[in-house]
Order: C-alpha cells, then sequence, then structure tokens
C-alpha cells in the first residue's frame, strides 16, 4: 500500500509493466494505488511541486471511491460516492483530475468532469488538463461539452443569408421579448436589422473560409442573444441525419470530439438537462467529478421548475400557419383541429392572465393603473386558487394536444426525409420551423401540469407580474421545493462512481446540510471527509468582529453606524481590499457615504463589466495605489485575489437570506406545516456556508497575510453565530469595540 508522496506506491508503479498489469487480475485495491501512485508521479514532475498532505490524502480518497464501484451492466452493481471539502490551497483539480484519468484508462472507461462555473472550465481546459497530459505515462484526450445551442445551424444560416438577413417565422420565435439595447436606447429596426445582417454573412464567411467553427463562444465578438437565437442549433429544430448538412454540422462534429475523448468537461446544467439524453456518457459506466459540487441542489431545482408565459402570445398565431405550410407542401394530414385548438390555447391563457393580474393587484395591493405594477403572488401550501383550477385545466388540455400534433407531424416530415433524400433540405427547414414553437408549448404543458399537482410534498407555485422597457409580462411558475429527493430520484439512482467535492460543503463545522440538500444524508455509499487547507490561519491571518451599538436587526441605525465605522477603516486601507454587502441598498448607502478622498479608490459592483473592474483593481494596486472592491454575494465567491490585491475582507452583515424567494418560502412553509423550524434547518447552515465562503476570499497562498473584519456581532454573542464561528478557518480571533480591540 502507498505510504506517501515519496513512498511505496512509487515502486509499485515502477514495478509493473504494462504486459503484467494486462494479464492480472486488478481487485479494487490494486486499481486505488495504481491510480495513486499516477497522481504522486504527476505531482512529483511538476515544476515547483511542495508535498501537501492534504492533497495527498484528497487523492487517496479519489482513488479508492472510484476503484471500488462496479460500472456497466452489474445485477447488483457496488455505488461509491466521496463527498471531499478541500481547503483553499489544497489543489483540488490536480488531486480528482490526475487520481481520475489513471483509473479511467486502466479500467477502459472515462471520467466526466462537471463544473459550476465557466472560469473553472476555462482552468482546467487551458491549464490543468494540459499540464496533466505532458506529464502522465498514458496518453488521453480532453473536450469541452457544451449544450446544442452553443453552435451554429448551418442550415438556418444559410437560409436567413439567402433571406438578406430578414428572420422568417419561427427562426425569429422570440419577437415579443424586450427590443434590442444600444447604450441604453432601444435599437430601431432598420438598425437591428442590419445589425443582423451584417453577423449573419460575417459568420457565413468565416464557416466558408474555415475560419470558424461554429461554436458560439469562439467569435471575436459575443452576438446578442436574439440574434444568435435565429441560428442556434437547437435540439426541437434538427432532423438529425436527414439534415443535408448533417456531416459537416458543427454540433456534430464537437459531438464526434467528445466521442473520442477519455476526459470530457461539462457543467452541472448540462449534466442534469442531458439526463437520459445520450448527450454525454452513460453515467452508470464512467466515472464522475463534481467540483464546485455546493451548487448541485440550486441547478437541480431550476432544472425541474417550470414556466409558462400568458402575455407574449403571438408565437402562437404562427402555429397554425407552419402546420398549414408543412402539411401543404409534403402532402401530410396533421391530424387535430390545430387552428380552432390553437384559438382555444390563445383565449384560455388571455382569460387566466387576466384572472391572475387581478389577484396578484389584490393581493400584493398593486395598482395597474398608477404603477409599480411588479409584483409576486405565491400560492400558499402549493394549493392553486379554486377559481383558476378550471382555466389551467383546459390550458393543459389544450397544449398537451397541440404539442402531440406538432410531435407526430414532426415524425413524418423526418419520414418524408428519409423516404425521399431529395427532399432532405426541405424537410430539415420545415421541421425547424415547427421545432421552434415546441419549447414554449412543452413549457405551457409542464407548468400547467405541475401547477395542477398535489401532493404530500407541496410544490412552490406563483404568479410573477414584471414590467420592463414599457412590455408587462405575467408568468406562471412551478418547482419542487426539496432538492434532494430530485437528485435522489435521477442522478444518484444512475451514478456508480462519484466524487463531489469544493471549498465550501460543510456549514457550522458539519456535513449533514449539504447532504440533506444533495440528497446522500444516510446513503450507506457515501463517505465523507474534510481536507484542511495547509495554509496557517492563525498565523496569516486575523477575524476581527466589530460590536456595534445598534443592533444588527435594526437595519437603519445599524447601516448607519455600520457604514461610519467602514469609512474609518477604509481609510487605512493600502493596498487591495474586498467590502462585501448582503443588500444593494446597503450598498447604496455606503457607496454616497465616501468622503471625497475615497471616491476615486472604490470600485462598485455593477457599474462596469466584472472583468473590467478586477483588472481596474489590479492595475491600481500593482501601481502602488490602494483600491477597494464593493462588492454582493457573487463576488464572496470564486474570486481570486493573491497577496495584496486582497489583504482585507470587510464583511457587513452576517449574510442571512430570509426566506424571499417563492421558492424558499415555500419550503420554509412546509417545513413549519410539519413542525420543523426552516431558521435552524436552512437559514443557519445556509449563512454558515457563504459566510465560509466570504472569509475564504481573505487568504488564498500561504505566502498571503490579511485581515478579516465583521461588523455583525451576533458572530459571537449568538448561539447560531458561535456555530458559524467554530466551522471558518481558524484565524486569530480579535474583538473590537469603540475603535478599540479588547
Amino acid at each position: 500500500m502507498p505510504t506517501g508522496i515519496f513512498g511505496a506506491s512509487w515502486s509499485l508503479a515502477a514495478a509493473f509493466s504494462l504486459s503484467v498489469l494486462l494479464e492480472c487480475f486488478l481487485s479494487p485495491e490494486n486499481l486505488a494505488d495504481l491510480s495513486l501512485a499516477a497522481f504522486e508521479a504527476v505531482v512529483c514532475a511538476t515544476p515547483g511541486f511542495r508535498p501537501r498532505l492534504g492533497q495527498h490524502e484528497m487523492a487517496a480518497c479519489v482513488a479508492a471511491t472510484l476503484a471500488r464501484a462496479d460500472l456497466g451492466e452489474h445485477p447488483t452493481p457496488i455505488k461509491a460516492i466521496a463527498v471531499i471539502q478541500a481547503g483553499t490551497g489544497v489543489g483540488k483539480s490536480a488531486a480528482y483530475a490526475s487520481t481520475a484519468v489513471a483509473l479511467a484508462l486502466e479500467r477502459k472507461t472515462r471520467v466526466l468532469i462537471s463544473t459550476a462555473t465557466v472560469a473553472l472550465q476555462e482552468q482546467l481546459m487551458t491549464k490543468d488538463l494540459p499540464a496533466l497530459a505532458q506529464t502522465m505515462d498514458k496518453p488521453f484526450v480532453f473536450a469541452l461539452a457544451k449544450g446544442r445551442g452553443r453552435y451554429v445551424c448551418k442550415l438556418k444560416l444559410e437560409r436567413l443569408v439567402g433571406n438578406g438577413g430578414a428572420p422568417e417565422d419561427l427562426f425569429d420565435a422570440d419577437d415579443d421579448a424586450p427590443k434590442p439595447q444600444k447604450f441604453g436606447s432601444v435599437l430601431s429596426q432598420e438598425e437591428a436589422e442590419e445589425r443582423r445582417i451584417q453577423l449573419y454573412e460575417s459568420m457565413a464567411t468565416l464557416l466558408a473560409t474555415n475560419s470558424w467553427d461554429g461554436d458560439r463562444d469562439t467569435l471575436a465578438d459575443a452576438p446578442d442573444p436574439r440574434d444568435w437565437a435565429g441560428v442556434a442549433a437547437e435540439r426541437h429544430t434538427c432532423t438529425v441525419r436527414h439534415c443535408p448538412r448533417f456531416r459537416d454540422c458543427s454540433y456534430y462534429e464537437a459531438r464526434t470530439r467528445l466521442a473520442e475523448a477519455n476526459v470530457i468537461v461539462a457543467n452541472h446544467d448540462l449534466v442534469l438537462a442531458s439526463l437520459g439524453m445520450k448527450t454525454l456518457p452513460e453515467l452508470d459506466s464512467c466515472l464522475v467529478i463534481f467540483d464546485e459540487g455546493h451548487h448541485l441542489p440550486a441547478v437541480a431545482l431550476d432544472q425541474f421548475s417550470s414556466s409558462m408565459d400568458m402575455s407574449n402570445l403571438r408565437w402562437l398565431d404562427k402555429l397554425p400557419k407552419i402546420v398549414g405550410e408543412v402539411s401543404s407542401a409534403l402532402h401530410i394530414h396533421a391530424g387535430e383541429d390545430v387552428a380552432t385548438v390553437t384559438s382555444q390555447l390563445k383565449g384560455a391563457l388571455t382569460q387566466l392572465a387576466r384572472m391572475a393580474m387581478d389577484l396578484v393587484w389584490e393581493q400584493t395591493g398593486k395598482n395597474p393603473d398608477g404603477g409599480g405594477q411588479d409584483g409576486t403572488l405565491r400560492f400558499a401550501h402549493g394549493v392553486l386558487p379554486e377559481e383558476l383550477t378550471e382555466p389551467v385545466s383546459q390550458i393543459h388540455a389544450q397544449a398537451l394536444g397541440l404539442s402531440k400534433a406538432l410531435e407526430a407531424l414532426g415524425l413524418e416530415v423526418k419520414a418524408v426525409a428519409k423516404e425521399d433524400p431529395s427532399q432532405a433540405t426541405q424537410c430539415a427547414q420545415l421541421y425547424a420551423k415547427m421545432g421552434a414553437l415546441a419549447p414554449r408549448l412543452n413549457g405551457v404543458v409542464s407548468t400547467a401540469s405541475l401547477l395542477l399537482e398535489h401532493g404530500a410534498q407541496p410544490l412552490a407555485k406563483w404568479l410573477q407580474a414584471e414590467s420592463e422597457h414599457g412590455y408587462l409580462t405575467m408568468t406562471a411558475h412551478a418547482c419542487p421545493i426539496v432538492p434532494g429527493d430530485l437528485l435522489r430520484q435521477f442522478l444518484w439512482s444512475q451514478v456508480r462512481g462519484v466524487v463531489l467535492t469544493s471549498a465550501s460543503l460543510t456549514s457550522c463545522g458539519s456535513f449533514d446540510y449539504f447532504l440533506h440538500e444533495a440528497g446522500l444524508i444516510n446513503n450507506p455509499n457515501v463517505q465523507a471527509l474534510e481536507v484542511a487547507s495547509p495554509f496557517d490561519y492563525h498565523r496569516q491571518g486575523t477575524l476581527t468582529v466589530v460590536h456595534t451599538t445598534a443592533d444588527p436587526k435594526q437595519a437603519d441605525a445599524y447601516t448607519r453606524e455600520m457604514v461610519g465605522e467602514l469609512m474609518q477603516d477604509l481609510t487605512q486601507v493600502e493596498t487591495g481590499a474586498l467590502v462585501l454587502f448582503t443588500s444593494r441598498a446597503q450598498m447604496r448607502v455606503a457607496t454616497e457615504a465616501l468622503p471625497a478622498s475615497l471616491m476615486e479608490v472604490v470600485l462598485v459592483q455593477g457599474t462596469q463589466s466584472r472583468a473590467r473592474l478586477l483588472g481596474s483593481h489590479m492595475a491600481r494596486v500593482e501601481s502602488g495605489l490602494p483600491s477597494v472592491i464593493f462588492g454582493m454575494q457573487s463576488f464572496g465567491e470564486g474570486l481570486d485575489l493573491p497577496g495584496k490585491l486582497c489583504d482585507t475582507v470587510f464583511i457587513t452583515k452576517l449574510p442571512f437570506a430570509p426566506p424571499s424567494e417563492p421558492v424558499d418560502e415555500a419550503r420554509a412553509e412546509w417545513l413549519r406545516s410539519v413542525g420543523r423550524d426552516p431558521f435552524n434547518e436552512l437559514v443557519i447552515p445556509a449563512t454558515g456556508i457563504k459566510l465560509l465562503q466570504w472569509t475564504g476570499r481573505a487568504i488564498r497562498t500561504e505566502n498571503d497575510h490579511a485581515a478579516v473584519i465583521c461588523y455583525d456581532k451576533r458572530l459571537q454573542l449568538q448561539s447560531y453565530g458561535r456555530r458559524m464561528l467554530a466551522g471558518l478557518p481558524p484565524y486569530r480571533l480579535l474583538q473590537r469595540k469603540n475603535g478599540r480591540i479588547i
């Protein structure tokens, strides 16, 4: 068995030749040893490598977990799941990537690495995996998986270029959306068309000259989403092998590269959206890594939620026209009386929108004639009001009938293309027109179905009225409220060998909250491991809790006092600092209170793009000037500002997120109804994880020295605050009162 970073496992790797390994039966223990040996060989070959016991401990856990899992067809397969919190500086990606890749190559399978952010995907694709490929003994191929909609449909593009860039029918399915903006003003129709024509012609030229691979993300300038929607390679608009451009399709060329890859990098959304779709490797036949795993529960809720727009219904007017065009062109009978049912559906949705608006304005006190029309109405306990039940039932029946008719017609279109290849181009174009309607129609079906559903565990159901750019929209929403149930049913039932890792999986020193949220609590196949950061937090940093006179629950008085303390502290900043706020209102008060001497020092989130703001911050610090970033939650996670770029983190208030979103409210309501306490079960642990992330912005390397200053005295005075404190890195703890450290 391996004994250390330079120990027996190195000899083990050298002792067996490939021919001997192929002839031997490799037990899980042998496989784990071999993959751990590969990890050690890789890290030893890395320039500037220094042994990290935590990284080795994590690699050993990954190796043992993935080696133990049965893959492929087994009557009673062994499953193995590792949940690993690895503190900042452990080197997670090196620990899991080298180990999992070596194991996959030995087991003749593949590795699927899923992340939550583009930044980590880019790190894996441009840094970590290329470096690993150069140092591993066995070659491997890696590729990035993206959703179909990130690639251009060449057939759509050709048609639009041929029409002078003018969208036809369903190629412009989102024409009810807010109009495109230009420097804060709405583009004229002529300007929008001119921009669109230029974009399509330039894309066609790039494709014709082999200067572009059809991937939206590799274009020099990001296209407007409305323009891209007209040429995106969506599933519902694709006839696959029946399309005349199938052999040189950008998306299917990317799929071919995926099929040839040993390692596939994807994101959580794509993994969950692709379940059962065969877009990615079958999860029971490959090794799976979920990095940034703390995002998985939220992604699951988003994937299984549904909504329908009851206001913008012009797309429905196109349905009978398109169906008639397809039927006439290909001499196919559409079946149901599409025109009549479509008219009925539009009428029912219009009626429901009026009823919904009346309910929202009645319950929220909004006045449709007095402005301020935005409002949200959640249905208590997931019970749809009686007066809405019949209209929603009609909508469900009508939309379901149309969906089935459209699906049947689509199958006939594909059959024509198969039987008569000379009509393939026409069939593909007609299919695309029909298919562009499918997402909206399916959204109506699924939302209506969920609104009518009633079970022991209620769904979150709500109406949303919103006004933007002069448009008023009314949407209906429905969503499950317990992400763990969804993940248990749809994800963990499929995977065999999986590792979930992140720097923030524990809350208040325990994995319980995450395991509940992820649907892994009490799962006998789960092993949880906390790997400590190699940083010496007690020596490298301090955590100062400021005791204000005002109670943090007294929002106005507390904010005034906190902002006063903050302004004094900011005058002491000499390099880089980060101030994290819990609300935009709080950040606005602080911004307005900035004295003239700090106006040039502070950069505020939202005033410019994230990349430009961080670039300005880095440039100022590197030139020897102080720079302070004002930011909110998105700046409290994943922001990497080592050294002088951030030697102080100011936390303005404990980042409580009281249930205010409809899903959170519904879940808290349900917990109370069954005698449970949502504050203790949800709010405190969720806040503990955020606080762990926020304080983690301070020290990013073994050479950093930084201070964290929290103005919320509840962190020390309240029992829940002390629970959160126990789950934070072991900074040297200080207390400040009346401007003095005590």
